[in-house]
């Protein structure tokens, strides 16, 4: 039997989108008599010898439901609603076809791009310009290298005399100034003097840096124990603040222990884990030599045939500048991303995992960066951790503004990017160090963009665009020329 035309009527208005906060269109219960008569209602419907109807399964339901709710009569277009993409429903739909479809884009443009190079140049690697004979038998940079481990010594040694009260105040800390800036003068002269191969001056005057870094937090942590140590020896009550852990005199055991561990501040104790895993360390540091051999392969391949057919950004034509600037931007692009996964996850858990080091954050999700400054304090949690520690609060402790705080932050910053670049190339043109310092505006534009946008991530792709596509490869380029353009002088 057909139900009423009522009953019809409000089951048309019934389907998968009725009901939900739109009370006009829910469906009306009709009486039990009426209902019985519907085929698959298991309320009163009866066979006709009497006996009951069995109880209908979801499937039937369901089917009967949709016969209803797919008739012609029935409205197809019940409420208000927003395109997928349109700005008021793309933020509250899921994209991951589309992230796929970019995946396999980028893996077919790339392998057209890996093959195009190998039909047209073969295959490039040499090493040469990295390392060579005369290179390997540098015996002043390695000299340099082993002797290193000095500084900190001396630095112990200090620290040893005004513990004894051999000496003041004042000429510990002029001993603490003499052995930061030798740590950093000391391999730059070496360099200097040396013809050396450039990747063998960087990894001097970044291992330099580092070991500058590490003395200035020794020093300014030993000395703020010593001022904390006399105030609570004078009766000071700092609560549940002062850890007595972190209160120990310097050792050797901890100075050796501080040197090696992959952090720029230093403190008496660390967190440590209880083992070494020593198959996932075999794991982690294959990972590491296949991503190296793939950085090497990537700058031989691609970067150094773009960079040596390429004119000096500054003197060419604007046009082909600009050419030259995008077309390297990609493999650069790739040799940034894989030192970072190789140096900032991998070595540095390597180290960690072998020291039994407890804290390993590295680095957080700087992917997800919506400005420049917080692309700064999430990317590299060490040198964040250290400049926060050791500069950004004690110029805020001395009455500065937190914009001279960030400003002297990011010219420290700046000078020793200058310092790990310009050392090892034998030029001065300042061009890290600019690169640094216009990052400054940008620090005010992203945020600007990103508090007047508050759902789009503006300042991600602000910081993506100046960051990658622009910054690095320029910066390539113009060191490329400009040590190209020296050993030319330097031949004739």
């Amino acid at each position: 039997m057909a139900p009423p035309p009522s009953m019809a009527a409000a089951s048309d208005r019934t389907g998968p989108d009725a009901g939900a906060g739109e009370p006009s269109l829910r469906l009306r219960r009709a009486p039990s008599a009426d209902a019985g008569d519907l085929a698959g209602d298991s309320s009163g419907g009866r066979r006709e010898n009497g006996d009951p109807h069995p109880p209908p399964n979801p499937q039937e339901r369901q089917q009967q439901h949709e016969m209803l709710y797919y008739r012609a009569s029935a409205p197809a277009h019940r409420r208000v609603k927003e395109s997928p993409l349109s700005s008021d429903a793309i933020f509250r739909q899921s994209h991951a076809g589309l992230l796929n479809l970019c995946i396999v884009v980028l893996i077919a443009v790339n392998s057209r791009l890996i093959i195009e190079n190998l039909m047209k140049y073969g295959l490039l690697i040499r090493a040469g310009f990295w390392f060579s004979a005369s290179s390997l038998g540098d015996w002043p940079l390695l000299m340099c290298c082993l002797t290193l481990p000095i500084f900190p010594l001396v630095a112990l040694m200090a620290e040893k005399l005004i513990r004894r009260k051999l000496i003041g105040e004042h000429v510990v800390i002029l001993l603490h100034i003499i052995i930061t800036t030798s740590v950093i003068v000391y391999p730059a002269v070496v360099i200097l003097k040396c013809d050396s191969a450039v990747v063998s001056g960087f990894v001097l005057m970044f291992l330099a840096s580092i070991m500058w870094m590490k003395l200035v937090s020794y020093a300014h942590t030993n000395y703020d124990i010593r001022v904390l140590s006399k105030s609570i020896e004078k009766g000071a009550a700092y609560g549940n603040y002062v850890d007595p852990e972190n209160m120990k005199d310097p050792t050797i055991k901890s100075l050796l222990y501080f040197m090696l561990a992959p952090t720029l501040c230093y403190q008496p104790t660390y967190p440590r884990t209880t083992c070494i895993r020593k198959g996932w360390v075999i794991r982690q540091l294959v990972k590491c030599l296949i991503f190296t051999g793939l950085m090497g392969f990537i700058i031989e391949q691609y970067i150094n045939p773009i960079v040596k057919n390429s004119k000096h950004p500054l003197k060419g034509n604007f046009l082909n500048a600009i050419e030259r600037v995008l077309k390297l931007s990609v493999p650069t692009l790739y040799v940034w991303l894989c030192m970072f996964y190789c140096f900032f996850h991998l070595w540095l858990n390597i180290l960690a995992e072998l020291l039994r080091f407890g804290d390993r954050e590295f680095y957080k999700d700087w992917w997800n960066a919506k400005t420049v400054e917080e692309y700064w304090r999430l990317w590299n949690m060490p040198v964040h951790k250290w400049i926060i520690r050791h500069m950004y609060f004690p110029c805020i402790r001395k009455g500065l503004p937190r914009g001279v705080a960030i400003l002297i932050s990011f010219l420290v910053s700046a000078v020793f990017h200058e310092i790990c670049v310009a050392v090892p190339c034998h030029i001065f043109k300042f061009w890290a160090f600019f690169g640094i310092m216009s990052q400054i505006p940008l620090v005010f534009l992203t945020r600007y963009l990103q508090d007047k946008f508050q759902n789009i991530m503006v300042g991600n792709m602000i910081f993506w665009f100046f960051f990658s596509i622009v910054g690095q490869p320029m910066c390539v380029l113009l060191y490329y020329h400009d040590v190209m353009n020296r050993q030319a002088q330097a031949s004739r």
